[in-house]
């Protein structure tokens, strides 16, 4: 049994830096780690991968052998990684025995919510190579300052979640920076619990651009509420600790905490229901590292 996580997220969201320092944190817990680049346009890689699906398949060859742009180049080369799967699979074979899997994908977003053939991709590997995978979706959390960017990176994690049907955990990365386009409205707590969003009405409405369509956006807003999916961890790729708590979900998420481990399925009930690392103080603790407080002026 061989585990690993898939990692998605829209581009600039931080998936190969994710990747890289993940990697580096597993490899310092005693983990061996193999990076897998399943995407066909990353030319520069900070890490060293154990399979780059550019042997195969490269975007920029097929935009100017098809004639094609990169959106549709990207859709064009998955299709073709599905096709040629048993390729892949000789390729991963030798890691199995005793490595933990990343796998990198392309953040062309319509890839996990619309088209199949990502999905399949790595549904005949969990299938074929018996693998154990939890999906982690990376949204960049400056998102959190713009109102109406937050409901669009949740409606796209509730679609990516239902769409590839995997365990999975949405992470607000590069936490460090998420003030740097403007002050949250809310404490953290709110934007990682996804509890009510009708307390983004009013600040919704202080943009022009999103009082225009206030009518879907409540509609959106009442959907990703009715699902109840939807929650957040937090990242700071560099650091330890916040990659820590993150691993630990992970392990939860995908089984890999009961991996060599012979108990009864009283022993393995413990662990599946011991105390959940990730709780309201542990999001306190975040936003007094890194949010602001706002300043009160006792002179007035």
């Amino acid at each position: 049994m061989v585990f690993g996580q898939v990692v998605v997220g829209p581009p600039g969201s931080g998936k190969t830096t994710y990747c890289n320092g993940m990697s580096q944190f597993l490899n310092l817990i005693g983990r061996k780690v193999a990076i897998v680049n399943l995407d066909p346009a990353n030319d520069s890689l900070p890490y060293e991968c154990a399979v780059n699906i550019e042997e195969l398949v490269k975007l920029s060859d097929v935009m100017v052998e098809h004639s094609l742009g990169p959106n549709g180049g990207l859709v064009y080369c998955m299709d073709y990684i599905e096709k040629n799967i048993d390729w892949l699979e000789a390729k991963l074979e030798p890691l199995l025995k005793d490595h933990y899997l990343l796998f990198d994908f392309p953040g062309q977003v319509e890839l996990f919510f619309l088209h199949s053939n990502a999905k399949s991709v790595i549904m005949k590997l969990i299938k074929k190579l018996n693998l154990r995978l939890t999906a982690v979706h990376l949204v960049d959390a400056h998102l959190c300052s713009d109102p109406g960017k937050y409901v669009s990176a949740l409606l796209l994690s509730l679609s990516t979640m239902l769409h590839l049907e995997l365990p999975h955990i949405n992470v607000l990365s590069k936490i460090d920076l998420i003030e740097s386009y403007g002050r949250l409205a809310f404490n953290l707590d709110f934007y990682t619990d996804v509890e009510d969003l009708s307390y983004l009405q009013h600040h919704l409405d202080q943009d022009p651009r999103s009082a225009k369509y206030r009518k879907l956006t409540k509609e959106l807003c009442e959907v990703i509420d009715n699902f109840g999916l939807v929650s957040f961890t937090t990242l700071d790729i560099q650091d330890k600790e916040s990659v820590g708590n993150l691993v630990k979900l992970i392990d939860k998420s995908n089984g890999y905490i009961f991996a060599g481990i012979e108990a009864s399925a009283v022993e393995f009930s413990k662990i599946a229901i011991g105390p959940n690392d990730w709780d309201y103080y542990r999001v306190a603790a975040v936003q007094e590292k890194y949010m602001k407080d706002d300043e009160i002026d006792y002179d007035d």
